[in-house]
């Protein structure tokens, strides 16, 4: 970064540590992309600072030392002609269009009449005639040219005089550096006083209503174009909206409502049906439906119980639950997402880059083709009339605001509605790689499964009970059988023991008394089982640890154990007093949509690969169920070994995309050319990644890609209109074929044009 003397004045430079810190400011005053332009040369000139400008959300975002005072940076803003205040929570910016209603309401008050005297021209020796009439009887002087004019410029004056000095103001103060606001200044007090001469002289056609219909259509088109970037910005406003005020604690016993900044992590809080749950917490008591969609975008309201994690500013949809809070603040799930959201708008876009550089020398550029024109005309036997006429109509025609507002409306609205559906984009940079990717690398768990262990099969042999003797006969039933693994593994807090007592407490059988438990890590777990009759030693574990510990296994659970490990599944085989008679296959649970996704992925071009840390076996029976081939296959693999898989393919020329969500995804994330962390994986991958999606589901995966790619399509689409619009536009107004009225409108319209267009994203 150039470093250059500090703009603002009486300041002096300070020497920094090198630590920096984010800050938002609200700039008030800008008009098109050259101001952008403006004010980050004036941020970026000051020593050790870092600033983008945001036309569509009007604010700046700062890196800027620790030390500093934002006072300086607002003082070095002001001092280039605009308005800047800090803003104190950067996800609660708003824009606001009450002084542009304001500005519209008598500029059509009295533009109005005056358009409507200019159309009648058939009409004006007539009222000429009359005006004269009523002057020459109070013997007042009066133009002999026309009083009619007279009544457009008196008009006219308002609007041009009060109405437009805000132009003015910013037109004025960047002389030096041009802006849109310099074209409106230069191009409605030129028809404006042209007019007065005209009149007076009686030499040349009267443009005042020109000079009010300028005003008028670029005050309503500024209305109009805030009220769009207002519905721009309205899906990230309705997650802002979200956040509860109040929240009901348990204190003592007793329900306390007290402001949600007072509650604290910890504190035990109840959500009643049809309210939104506070903040992030864990269910203690209560079941009930849970609605997400406005978060994550998911359709379906997830049941929750005790000890399921809910999201604060979900819906409680039908039963009182009893929550504690484990992230509040700035810490919760909806506070991370407009975070980042806000993060990403404040962000720009190479090809937004471009366009800001073309803008800032456009505007000076726009001054000496009107110059030219009016030159041209002038000096080629046309009057001075006409010579005026196409000067004017050139610097109202030429409109860089198109080119300002083409990737951040676009932007502004594609995060927004990105993050209702549970799609984060972090880095603006990926709408132009997510159309360009070719392939995919997704790690396993938590990505292509669900990251929790759950029972895939268990198979209870009663015949091989027949080796305990004849006093087991009546408690040989899968009862009896599973009651004695629920009670084991009711003692330990191991994931596998987890999934298979959930697993058969889910079909209603009960656990009895257990003594002498012991625990064995990475063998399994032992104790006596009271069954009754019966307390036999009751044995669960991995198969090579219960084999050493019984007799040979009975042939049919030998086939149930091959065929479950075959799968990848892990297995843990229970015996009674040495003798094996049943089999639990435990298993990661593949997502209900990863074959589908996968699927879709390879219709969009992209050739996908798991690369994973898990064994081989368990790898290769994932990737056929999901539909990966086998040589596409990675197992056993280390976080730098997913790195070199990336740099590889990319080696190769291929454009990769990394899916994943652990730590050990983080490196690679980093090193691919577009990154995607799933929401419920670690704060690190989601850190590094270049789009977060906070569905559980693969199926967002596609989504934002299709996103990505929408919005790009967008953005080519604003900055080829806007390219094309000025293009033929000031070609067309040079050669004199488009009067300055006419000329306004196509200005106004060009900037609608653009925001409109980037609302279809919704």
């Amino acid at each position: 970064m150039t470093q250059t003397t500090n703009i603002a004045k009486n300041v002096p430079a300070p020497a920094f540590k090198t630590a920096l810190e984010p800050i938002t400011l609200s700039v008030g005053g800008m008009t098109c992309s050259s101001c952008v332009a403006t004010i980050e040369r004036t941020l970026n000139s000051i020593p050790g600072v870092s600033a983008t400008v945001n036309f569509a959300s009007e604010t700046a975002h700062v890196m800027a030392p620790a030390e500093m005072n934002p006072k300086q940076l607002i003082s070095a803003i002001k001092s280039a002609g605009y308005s800047a205040t800090k803003v104190a929570d950067p996800s609660q910016v708003a824009l606001h269009s009450k002084k542009s209603a304001t500005a519209l309401f008598f500029a059509l008050l009295f533009t109005a009449p005056v358009l409507a005297i200019s159309m009648t021209v058939s009409w004006h020796p007539a009222i000429d005639r009359w005006i004269n009439g009523q002057l020459e009887n109070f013997n007042l002087y009066y133009p002999k040219y026309s009083p009619t004019a007279w009544l457009v410029i008196g008009l006219s004056a308002p609007v041009v005089l009060i109405v437009a000095w805000p132009i003015y103001r910013a037109g004025i103060r960047n002389v030096l550096h041009p802006t849109m606001d310099t074209l409106i200044t230069l191009g409605s007090l030129t028809a404006f006083g042209w007019s007065i001469y005209a009149n007076t002289t009686g030499n040349g056609e009267v443009y005042a209503e020109v000079s009010a219909t300028i005003i008028t259509f670029v005050v309503a088109g500024r209305f109009l174009e805030s009220r769009a970037k207002r519905r721009a910005s309205s899906a990230l406003s309705t997650l802002l909206a979200l956040g509860s005020k109040e929240v009901t604690v348990i204190r003592e016993g007793e329900l306390v409502q007290i402001p949600i900044d007072h509650l604290d992590v910890g504190d035990h809080f109840v959500a009643k049906p049809g309210e939104r749950i506070a903040t992030d917490g864990v269910v203690i008591s209560g079941e009930s439906a849970v609605d997400n969609s406005l978060l994550t975008g998911e359709s379906k309201p997830i049941d929750v119980n005790p000890g399921a994690l809910v999201i604060g500013s979900s819906l409680n949809k039908n039963g009182r639950l009893e929550i504690r809070a484990t992230r509040v603040g700035s810490d919760t799930e909806l506070a991370r997402i407009t975070a980042m959201v806000v993060s990403a708008q404040g962000t720009k876009a190479p090809i937004q880059r471009l366009a800001d550089r073309i803008s800032a020398i456009f505007v000076p550029v726009v001054t000496l083709l009107a110059i030219g024109t009016f030159i041209g005309w002038y000096y080629t036997d046309h009057s001075l009339t006409q010579s005026i006429s196409s000067a004017i109509a050139v610097l109202v025609i030429a409109c860089p605001c198109a080119l300002g507002l083409a990737t951040p409306v676009a932007l502004l609205v594609a995060s927004g509605r990105g993050a209702q559906r549970g799609i984060v984009i972090r880095e603006p940079r990926v709408l132009e790689v997510a159309g360009k990717i070719d392939s995919v690398i997704l790690d396993k768990t938590g990505t292509l499964t669900n990251a929790t262990m759950s029972l895939s099969n268990a198979a209870v042999v009663i015949s091989a009970g027949d080796a305990l003797g004849p006093d087991f006969k009546e408690l040989l039933n899968a009862e009896s059988i599973l009651s004695s693994a629920l009670s084991i593994e009711l003692q330990s807090d191991h994931p596998v023991a987890t999934s298979i007592a959930t697993y058969i407490s889910s079909k209603g059988i009960s656990p009895t008394a257990v003594t002498e438990f012991s625990s064995t890590p990475g063998s399994g777990s032992a104790g006596r089982v009271n069954l009754g009759m019966k307390s036999p030693v009751v044995l669960i574990g991995s198969p090579v640890a219960i084999a050493h510990a019984t007799t040979p296994f009975h042939q049919e659970l030998t086939h149930e154990i091959f065929v479950a490990q075959e799968k990848g599944l892990t297995v843990s085989v229970l015996a009674w007093d040495g003798v094996a008679i049943a089999m639990f296959a435990v298993g990661d649970e593949i997502k209900a949509d990863a074959k589908k996704t996968i699927a879709e992925l390879r219709e969009h071009g992209i050739d996908p690969w798991l690369v994973t840390g898990d064994s081989s076996q368990v790898a290769l029976s994932v990737a056929k169920e999901v539909g990966i081939s086998a040589d596409h296959v990675i197992s056993g693999a280390l976080p730098k070994d997913k790195v070199e898989k990336v740099k590889a393919l990319q080696a190769k020329g291929h454009r990769v995309l990394m899916i994943g969500d652990g730590v050990n995804d983080a490196a690679a994330l980093a090193s691919a050319d577009l990154s995607i962390a799933m929401g419920t994986g670690t704060d690190t991958a989601m850190a590094t990644a270049d789009i977060v999606v906070m569905r559980r589901d693969l199926g967002s995966v596609v989504d934002a890609l299709n996103l990505s790619s929408k919005t790009l399509k967008i953005i080519r689409g604003n900055l080829a209109w806007a390219f094309l619009y000025n293009v033929i536009g000031i070609p067309v107004a040079a050669m004199g074929a488009l009067r300055p009225m006419y000329a306004a409108g196509a200005m106004a319209f060009s900037s609608l044009f653009v925001v409109t267009n980037s609302l279809r994203i919704k």
